[in-house]
């Protein structure tokens, strides 16, 4: 039986690959378009980075499944049970403006879709946030290996960091939903990556996050940093990639978030 220690070093060495092709980021070659939406945008790096990360998956784990942003859905011919969610580049439009916010995220889930290890990689920001389901979440940066441990309770001055979905109306929704959102916190920051939002609840540096519309490849590793790291954390209940993935009103009217504990009821069933 593989153990989430070991799915996680193939998470980390996959998650470092995709990292090293955004690294390389030049900004004649970026070769941008849109995916449809008006803002959802994709470039040469993703989907050079999403190769990468298959690569160095299905050198070490050929007959595991995999689901990314760019390639959809690879299963093997013998199964092993375990599948990959990839998202080569989270935060696109950061990437192509040259804002930092951007990584690579890299996770796995076993055959009852428990999320096992989970990887997110900011190349720009020299951060690599990583998690094992029961051995904590931790933070590699300069150098050092920091154990997180989430936001400082009742503190004052508490940030929310939320997001905005390309569909207008659902982003109208949103914005009128914000005030009420905003109830008890000081702040609010979009960032643009929800993978790294959700990190920088596990770190510390938001006291929540919530937003409405993301896939699955969007939250999976870094939701699972934050619950290592001892948040709360509320998943959306999506249809799996595999049996074809939720339709698009399913998943914009789904929630993902993740907070301190004292945070726990502040967002909508």
């Amino acid at each position: 039986m593989t153990t989430p220690a070991e799915l996680l070093v193939v998470a980390k060495a996959a998650a470092a690959a995709g990292a090293e092709v955004l690294a390389a980021r030049n900004g004649d070659t970026l070769a941008p378009s849109n995916k449809g939406a008006a803002g959802d945008w994709v470039t040469a790096f993703d989907v050079a980075a999403e190769n990468a990360v298959r690569g160095v998956i299905q050198a070490s784990r050929p007959n595991d499944s995999i689901t990314g942003e760019e390639h959809g859905t690879t299963r093997p011919e013998a199964p092993s049970g375990y599948r990959w969610s990839i998202d080569p580049l989270d935060g696109t439009t950061n990437f192509i403006r040259n804002i930092v916010y951007y990584a690579t995220s890299v996770a796995v889930a076993d055959a009852d879709g428990a999320w096992l290890a989970g990887v997110v990689n900011a190349p720009a920001l020299g951060r690599t946030y990583y998690a094992s389901r029961g051995q904590g979440a931790w933070l590699e940066e300069g150098g050092r290996v920091t154990r997180l441990e989430g936001p400082v309770p009742g503190r004052k001055g508490q940030i929310l960091a939320t997001g905005f979905s390309y569909d207008p109306a659902v982003r109208a929704d949103q914005a009128t939903a914000l005030a009420g959102l905003m109830d008890g916190f000081a702040d609010v920051r979009r960032l643009g990556s929800a993978a790294l939002d959700l990190c920088m609840v596990a770190d510390g540096t938001h006291d929540a996050y919530g937003e409405r519309g993301l896939n699955e490849h969007d939250f999976s590793a870094g939701a699972l940093i934050a619950e290592e790291a001892g948040c709360w954390v509320r998943r959306p209940r999506l249809a799996s990639p595999l049996d074809g993935g939720p339709s698009d009103a399913e998943r914009l009217d789904a929630w993902t978030c993740a907070a301190g504990l004292e945070l726990s009821g502040k967002f909508p069933l």
